[in-house]
């Protein structure tokens, strides 16, 4: 029997036996859920997100040859567009693997902190193509429609099946990246995800458009173009302000920091807090506290409450990077 990482891998690609026709039943929320609590679990952050590029990698490749040997075949100038579309899709996959590679090095002498903040720099350039290929596709259906019966025309049904293959793959690989994006909390990888979702609604626009044309309504696909942008774009917008955000050290959600305050003070001789501030830099959170504790303790009963403070953070807040701890005694300070 094959790992949860294996199978969840080979669910990935499409490739995963189902026994039964129960195969049929399963929905994409269904299969985001499973995603979600055994993908690859023994794997660490790093090696997740190199693991899903590169079956991203390898799906693109197969999907362009699919597209494109299709296109040629049925006379479908969109479906050779689409396998172009697809190609050029590797490139991106290469931004995410950098982003992670170089967001994953290690503290240096220039960089103390850490080089966390590059995934939101391939997450800006992720959203940025995202949303140049959403005005890309909404510019080309606007142009079919301005064009009329010129540009549009009626494809084989070759064509047909391959852009359902392709929105079948494409809608999978969208849900096993976003479980892997939410697992371990990567902006790029997400950003990733939802290029394969706009890939999928691309494909969409195209079946219905291919659909369409062999019933006597080419209009459609222009129209669905159109339509699709809209999600497209919006998607972009907000992975572009999730990253700037990440960046300019926007603090930690009110859940987040409501239960840093329960931890803290679940120390008995912490007896308030004075400051609490928290920090997301990349997908890391730092955290600066002021604790008040009895003004008559040592400096090493001090010291020691401290330390057990900051291990309590860091132990259950797992994206915790570094928290800072100062003591405050009773009765207010300098």
């Amino acid at each position: 029997m094959a790992s949860a990482g294996q199978y969840v891998c080979s669910a990935g690609v499409f490739f995963c036996p189902l026994p039964g026709t129960y195969a049929l039943e399963w929905s994409a929320i269904e299969l985001s859920q499973i995603l979600e609590v055994t993908i690859m679990e023994q794997c660490t952050n790093e090696q997740m997100a190199m693991r899903v590029s590169l079956i991203t990698i390898v799906q693109n490749i197969v999907l362009s040859i699919l597209k494109l040997a299709a296109g040629l075949l049925a006379h479908s100038g969109a479906m050779v567009s689409d396998a172009v579309h697809s190609a050029s899709d590797v490139m991106t996959t290469f931004v995410v693997i950098a982003g992670v590679k170089l967001s994953n090095k290690a503290s240096d002498k220039d960089h103390p902190y850490g080089h966390e903040r590059l995934e939101c720099v391939a997450a800006i350039v992720l959203s940025v193509i995202l949303g140049l290929t959403g005005l890309g596709i909404g510019s080309s259906g606007i142009g079919k429609i301005r064009a009329g019966g010129s540009a549009l025309a009626v494809p084989g049904g070759l064509a047909l099946a391959a852009a359902i293959v392709s929105i079948a793959v494409k809608e999978a690989m969208y849900w096993y990246t976003r479980a892997a994006a939410k697992k371990t909390g990567s902006g790029a990888l997400m950003a990733d995800a939802w290029h394969h979702r706009s890939d999928a609604l691309s494909s969409v626009g195209s079946f219905v458009g291919i659909l369409g044309a062999r019933m006597g309504m080419p209009i459609l696909d222009p129209a669905a173009s159109v339509v699709i942008c809209v999600f497209i774009i919006k998607a972009a917008v907000d992975i572009f302000r999730d990253a700037v955000s990440k960046m300019t050290d926007r603090s930690c959600d009110d859940a987040t920091i409501q239960a840093l305050r329960d931890t803290v003070l679940s120390d008995k001789q912490v007896l308030n807090i004075d400051r609490l501030n928290t920090r997301i830099f990349g997908d890391k959170y730092y955290v600066e506290l002021e604790i008040v504790a009895d003004a008559d303790l040592s400096l090493s009963q001090a010291h020691d409450i401290a330390e057990r403070v900051h291990d309590a953070v860091e132990r259950k807040f797992t994206k915790v990077k570094h928290c800072m701890v100062h003591v405050n005694p009773t009765g207010g300070h300098l």
